[in-house]
């Protein structure tokens, strides 16, 4: 079984981690970055599926002789999939992502009962073990597209991390618990890498599918989670910053995909 999907699974988890730190020990400095960084994460998801996750799709699809709309339909699927966990979770990004811009360590913005520990909780692990297949799987398909997954998982996580923290710290969860937590959280990612290796090892017909499932699941978290909590600053100045972060990070995703070598 390959490493390099593992360590990019559990790269991009502890790296996401870096959110969540600096919201325990600099709430002031996450406050002001925290529309920047939702906006490059915007950008850099929305790149990595419309073009990294579903081109592959489609071209390795096509090999198979899948048709067009019957992958495109698996990409509807990725997105209705995860609008039904977000909303069995109670995973809502008024209160998860959006509030974050405001100040992710006021209780008053956040939600304060312990009951929501275990949502968030499982959540992210789910979140986490989503990434780590799909990390996998774009790595069994073409390696250099794992990194393109992976700077995008990066890219996501330090938004989601930043709101887990605040909630379970708002939810009165001690500092060390609710790095621990999502410590744990963060090492479902590998597990998830080795159900995708293993899951595409013996089904090759399902590495298309599972792309294009894996890009509507993206597509979902960049334009129902992260759009909504940008969509609303209504100064030019930051509505320029903003947007062009946004045009930064699908360049980015872009030009890492274009100069790795691909097989």
């Amino acid at each position: 079984m390959p490493l390099t999907p593992l360590l990019l699974t559990l790269g991009s988890s502890l790296l996401g981690l870096m959110g969540g730190f600096l919201l325990l020990w600099r709430a002031n400095a996450v406050r002001r970055a925290a529309a920047w960084i939702l906006a490059f994460a915007a950008g850099s998801i929305l790149g990595a599926s419309l073009l990294g996750l579903l081109p592959e799709a489609f071209e390795h699809g096509a090999e198979t002789g899948l048709k067009l709309t019957t992958l495109l339909a698996w990409a509807l699927t990725g997105v209705l999939v995860f609008f039904a966990v977000e909303k069995l979770l109670v995973w809502h990004h008024h209160a998860h992502v959006h509030d974050v811009e405001t100040d992710p360590t006021h209780p008053s913005h956040l939600p304060t009962s312990p009951t929501v520990r275990p949502l968030i909780i499982i959540g992210d692990a789910l979140h986490n073990f989503l990434d780590g297949a799909v990390i996998a799987i774009a790595y069994v398909v073409d390696p250099p597209l794992a990194i393109v997954a992976a700077l995008a998982v990066l890219a996501h996580e330090l938004p989601q991390e930043i709101g887990d923290f605040g909630i379970l710290i708002a939810s009165g969860m001690t500092r060390g618990r609710v790095i621990l937590w999502n410590v744990l959280g963060a090492l479902v990612s590998p597990l998830g890498a080795v159900v995708g290796l293993l899951a595409a090892d013996r089904f090759e017909a399902i590495e298309p599918p599972l792309l294009a499932f894996a890009a509507g699941n993206f597509i979902y978290i960049a334009l129902a989670d992260l759009f909504p909590s940008i969509q609303h600053e209504r100064r030019l100045g930051r509505s320029v910053g903003q947007l062009l972060l946004l045009i930064v990070g699908i360049l980015v995703i872009w030009q890492v995909g274009v100069l790795l070598p691909h097989e």
